[in-house]
């Protein structure tokens, strides 16, 4: 799951990519033994098993093309924990549900409940979150556990969970002892300052959605990222644009969302842009997505930031498909010479990003610039424009899960 949280505080998603989407993966390196695992063409669940937590980081980057601040990951004890340590969740099923084995059909959650709504919590928490015959497939656990985050949420602040500062500090200390996190929110005070960050969003500009996927032409048992629908959300996501339309109207003739970009901001310490002629630029061909790559175009960009001062700017021969035009960078040193790059060429500052990937500033040319030595102008999409495919649940939604026939009998 990738959460976003706005620049401005005003709204928050949870987009779900199903376990058995393949993907491609990266090339990664396991840190505690030092195995390396090269890049493959695979589900997005075997990468946790090629690299931790960090591989499953590295290809959700490369599949979004947006930079993750944080990671965390919950262990199953760590879900029941959490569920008893907030008095549980009510979820809500249409039919009595037994997610348990059927002829031909192993294993199951576990999970049995009567129609209607179940304060459920501890192990029966996990089952429910971890059921999938019984809701049809990974999309129906994904919304399955969309409803229980959704619950959680409204179950926390109609307790005023988020302004009892004490409680609030006991569940992120029970969460630490669950919790594997990135090192630079190891501590129960940062876990607490992220959990702030929802204090003021409230609940109907909370969304839960699924990244659209299709069935897998190889295999019918897997799913594949419906290219077209994911890569409107994931613009949506770079572009912090709202995916509920229940904001106010941004003001007449903006264009484009009142709030930064996201993405790392540089420190108010950090220093201004170096010096065009002495910053180091590569420039590779992204544009063979859906049409062949157009030839020399990387050495046409390379060109052009020479022409406007960036006497180093080099052109690279790898082609790196990309559907969108990005500048990346690797360190934080580097932002403001990235941006500087970026505002010579017209590419817009949400489009720079810091990348683990990267080694030096980088101009992807995409496929949304095949031409012209100008960045032709993308307009901003609208706040709630998510495409039907990605089975949006807004915070406020109170629905029952319909469960599959079969798994209807105790």
């Amino acid at each position: 799951m990738l959460i976003h949280i706005s620049a401005d505080r005003k709204n928050a998603s949870v987009t779900s990519v199903p376990r058995d989407t393949i993907v491609e993966i990266p090339e990664c390196t396991e840190p505690k033994t030092g195995t390396k695992f090269k890049a493959t063409k695979a589900t997005i669940n075997q990468t946790l098993g090629r690299g931790g937590a960090g591989c499953t980081l590295a290809t959700w980057e490369k599949l979004t093309n947006i930079y993750i601040d944080h990671w965390m990951t919950i262990d199953f004890s760590g879900v029941v924990k959490m569920a008893d340590a907030i008095g549980g969740v009510d979820v809500c099923v249409n039919q009595d549900v037994y997610d348990g084995p059927k002829p031909g059909v192993g294993g199951g959650s576990g999970l049995k409940l009567r129609a209607g709504t179940t304060k459920v919590q501890g192990e029966q928490a996990l089952q429910w979150l971890r059921t999938r015959h019984a809701f049809g497939s990974d999309l129906g656990r994904a919304k399955a556990q969309h409803m229980y985050m959704n619950s959680m949420i409204r179950g926390l602040k109609s307790q005023n969970a988020f302004t009892d500062i004490p409680r609030l500090t006991n569940l992120a200390e029970a969460a630490t002892k669950s919790l594997e996190v990135s090192e630079e929110i190891g501590s129960v005070k940062k876990l607490l300052d992220l959990a702030l960050l929802l204090k003021d969003v409230p609940v109907n500009r909370i969304t839960m959605a699924t990244i659209p996927v299709l069935e897998a032409p190889s295999d019918r048992n897997r799913v594949v990222i419906d290219t077209a629908d994911a890569e409107k959300m994931w613009t949506m996501l770079r572009k912090d644009v709202a995916l509920d339309a229940n904001g106010d109207p941004a003001p007449a003739g903006s264009g484009s969302p009142s709030a930064p970009a996201p993405g790392p901001t540089p420190a108010t310490s950090q220093p201004p842009a170096s010096d065009p002629a002495k910053t180091t630029v590569q420039v590779v061909n992204g544009t063979g997505v859906g049409a062949p790559a157009v030839s020399k175009r990387a050495t046409a960009i390379a060109g052009q930031l020479v022409s406007k001062g960036f006497a180093l700017a080099k052109a690279d021969s790898t082609l790196t498909p990309e559907k969108a035009t990005l500048v990346r960078y690797a360190t934080d040193a580097q932002a403001a010479d990235a941006q500087a790059v970026a505002a010579a060429l017209g590419i817009p500052a949400g489009s720079v990003q810091k990348s683990a990937t990267a080694s030096k500033i980088t101009v992807v040319v995409g496929a949304d610039w095949r031409e012209g030595d100008a960045y032709p102008q993308q307009p901003a999409p609208e706040a709630g424009a998510v495409p039907e495919t990605a089975e949006v649940l807004n915070g406020t939604d109170t629905s029952c899960m319909d469960v599959y026939g079969p798994y209807q009998k105790w």
